[in-house]
């Protein structure tokens, strides 16, 4: 009865058993993989944020496929303003996610069958996004020596005559490294000798831990580039669901992209009239919500490095940006004395036995067992409090 792309295995992990056992008993939980910045104790000015759908213009249907010309200038001034660069409000459109913005990208790239690469680790809704659209994932593979790079061995070796497009997330979730520049001048070479597009997820970009943001790609002019991004990390207004897709490189390829990406957004006209009129203001409270929430950041990242320098067999990977961060342990633990557990068994200790909650690496497709993913944004007093139970087990 049901497709076969929707042939998910759908019994639960040992990990969401636990997670699951212990909010079913109503056990207070340190969760430090906290990602929604609404439930993060920040500022928000409700007032205006709440005022902004008070606009007359949300009785009137106007359809547009891009979405309307007010709302796309409003996103051109972003990158002008806060990127240096300057976009034709023609060559964005608007959409409801950045989910619906790559089921955009896949479906105009891609047949059923078609290929797309993808680095690991990385975030893990990819493989679902892809099989819904009916096209297949190669990974490539990001090296870690003092900082992550791009394995373009790996890269290469993954092509094949239904590659269609290299997937890129600028900065990396969770690895927080952002593509280097020389690294962008060999991807462009890669994908002119191989006919491939580039689609580049840039949600976090705005979120660098010591230095400005890296140079978006939306700038990038030398082959087919659609850029991702949206308002759920760049205002922390992730519940607004307004994002976009940015359509860049040469006036041969962008030409007749455009003509065919608005044949796929005038079948769905997805964003809400409201979303769109209230997007001046929503993307406005980027001034106030990303220095609170790089602040945060920021003392975390500072705290943990203090902790980790007394426990030598637990490293904190380097990352440049992003909300989380990354651990990869080597010793045994004192409840583990016949050696270190995998990252899915020591969460699952840390959660039955000191309720604190952290992302097993192996979520996110990290090369061996031993990696944990928590999130910087997480409130300090619960920051502190679960970095302490996590080392008191090392």
């Amino acid at each position: 009865m049901f497709s076969t792309r929707t042939n998910w295995p759908l019994t639960r992990n040992p990990f969401t058993i636990a997670l699951d056992e212990l909010r079913a008993a109503g056990t207070p939980l340190l969760d430090l993989t906290a990602s929604n910045p609404t439930r993060c104790n920040f500022h928000y000015d409700s007032v205006a944020i709440l005022s902004a759908f008070q606009n007359p213009t949300t009785l009137t249907y106007d359809p547009q496929p891009k979405g309307t010309l007010a709302a796309r200038r409003e996103v051109a001034r972003y990158y002008l303003e806060d990127h240096q660069t300057s976009l034709d409000p023609e060559s964005l459109f608007l959409t409801t996610s950045t989910s619906e913005a790559y089921s955009y990208s896949f479906r105009l790239l891609a047949n059923p069958g078609d290929e797309l690469l993808l680095p690991k680790p990385s975030y893990p809704l990819f493989e679902f996004l892809a099989g819904l659209q009916d096209v297949h994932l190669k990974p490539y593979s990001l090296a870690y020596a003092h900082g992550w790079f791009i394995d373009f061995q790996s890269l290469v070796s993954a092509i094949t005559p239904r590659s269609r497009a290299i997937l890129l997330v600028h900065p990396n979730n969770p690895t927080g490294s952002y593509v280097q520049p020389e690294e962008l001048t060999r991807l462009n070479a890669i994908c002119k000798k191989h006919n491939l597009a580039l689609i580049v997820d840039e949600v976090f970009l705005d979120f660098p831990f010591n230095s400005a943001p890296r140079k978006t790609f939306a700038a990038n002019s030398e082959i087919l580039t659609l850029t991702l991004s949206g308002l759920s990390k760049i205002s922390a207004l992730p519940q607004m669901k307004i994002a976009w897709l940015a359509i860049t490189g040469p006036a041969s390829q962008v030409r007749p992209a455009l003509d065919r990406l608005e044949i796929i957004a005038d079948t769905y006209l997805s964003l809400s009239a409201p979303s769109q009129a209230a997007l001046p203001v929503l993307l406005a409270q980027r001034h106030s919500l990303r220095p609170q929430l790089l602040a945060r950041i920021k003392e975390n990242l500072s705290h943990l490095q203090s902790q980790l320098r007394s426990h030598p067999t637990v490293e904190l990977l380097r990352a440049e940006a992003g909300w989380y961060a990354t651990l990869r342990y080597s010793a045994n633990t004192s409840t583990h004395a016949s050696g270190p557990p995998s990252d899915e068994a020591l969460a699952i200790h840390l959660l039955r036995h000191h309720h604190v909650l952290f992302h097993p690496g192996h979520f996110y497709d990290f090369p061996s067992t031993n990696h944990l993913v928590l999130s910087l944004i997480t409130p300090t007093d619960v920051f502190r409090e679960g970095v302490q139970k996590l080392l008191s087990n090392f």
